[in-house]
């Protein structure tokens, strides 16, 4: 009886293609979309534009995507963002420093993220149906805070920080702490025995708790790191516009969730890559810029997202399912040849 073919067994595409590169590849055709559609798009002044609405976006996407590596979800960080942008106004109003009303926001979006992770973590709840309550609950607090009002007597130096390149560069101040944040990050997620086990735990947290992980105490800490940084966001966003409201970030959390998944995060936990996700945010950002620069208008650019959140879903299951056809009619193959 001949013997199965082994070389057929272990095929491969002949140019194997990593989303990363797939991505990199659709970064650089946006790019010359953009530049088809405006002239204008590639000058160093929208650049610096696209960069800075990009800031908050890119700031929550960061440990959104740690937080979905461990098979976990936030979908509070926009309402988070829009409560420490209030809560800003209201201490700043108040007659407290800048400097401390920054600390004391950041402190209260780490809270509130605790709140999440303690209700999750303590009660075994899914992080899904915790986070939709809670994101009624915190924009509700902003509505609360200042109403339907809005503050927008900050100082000129904090708020020229929002507004300003980095020296002669086009790149805004703000998202410098994106570019730090970045590095912080992707660090954590790819080098560190931390980001190893957020892996572990998306892969099987049972496994990872037998192994000596301590899952709800990570599980926790990712929470609370999501809140801190969702804060830090809103007070980017309330610099950068001269404004704390309410309703500031409404929405955001679709674009931060589309953009981690688009960047190759697998919704189901344990698979993704930093690199990835940010990839991911520099073209959702470049499209959403390219649109605009044309009038295109903004119900358009949220199917836009939503096109690329459920491209993001479909198309690795849709891969994951040719594959698996694939091997199927490898080995029956094989089983005929032998």
């Amino acid at each position: 009886m001949a013997k199965p073919d082994a070389a057929l067994l272990t095929r491969k595409p002949l140019v194997p293609l990593h989303w990363e590169t797939l991505l990199a590849v659709l970064l650089i055709l946006s790019l010359i979309l953009g530049r088809v559609l405006s002239v204008d798009f590639l000058s160093a002044a929208n650049i610096g534009n696209a960069l800075a609405d990009l800031t908050e976006v890119a700031l929550m996407a960061l440990p959104m995507t740690l937080i979905i590596v461990a098979a976990e979800i936030d979908l509070s960080v926009a309402s988070v963002l829009g409560a420490s942008s209030a809560l800003m106004g209201v201490l700043w109003h108040m007659g407290l420093p800048m400097p401390l009303v920054m600390i004391i926001v950041i402190c209260a979006g780490a809270l509130a993220g605790l709140l999440n992770g303690l209700v999750i973590v303590k009660l075994n709840l899914p992080s899904l149906a915790v986070t939709i309550g809670t994101l009624a609950l915190f924009r509700g607090l902003a509505y609360v805070l200042l109403g339907d009002q809005a503050v927008a007597d900050f100082p000129a130096g904090y708020t020229a920080f929002g507004m300003n390149m980095l020296g002669s560069t086009f790149i805004p101040l703000p998202f410098t702490i994106v570019i730090v944040c970045a590095v912080v990050f992707t660090v954590l997620l790819q080098a560190t025995a931390f980001g190893r086990s957020l892996y572990a735990i998306g892969a099987n947290s049972t496994a990872a708790a037998f192994s000596g992980i301590d899952v709800a105490k990570i599980r926790l800490r990712l929470f609370v790191m999501s809140g801190a940084v969702s804060a830090l966001a809103g007070i980017i966003y309330t610099l950068r516009f001269t404004s704390a409201r309410g309703d500031n970030g409404e929405g955001f959390e679709l674009s931060v969730i589309a953009a981690v998944l688009f960047g190759g995060v697998s919704i189901f936990g344990g698979r993704g890559s930093m690199i990835g996700v940010l990839l991911s945010l520099l073209i959702v950002g470049v499209l959403k810029n390219a649109l605009t620069l044309v009038d295109v208008s903004s119900e358009t650019l949220t199917i836009v997202t939503g096109v690329l959140l459920l491209a993001s879903v479909l198309i690795p299951n849709m891969a994951a399912r040719w594959r698996a056809m694939r091997d199927r009619r490898l080995l029956a193959k094989s089983a005929a040849a032998s």
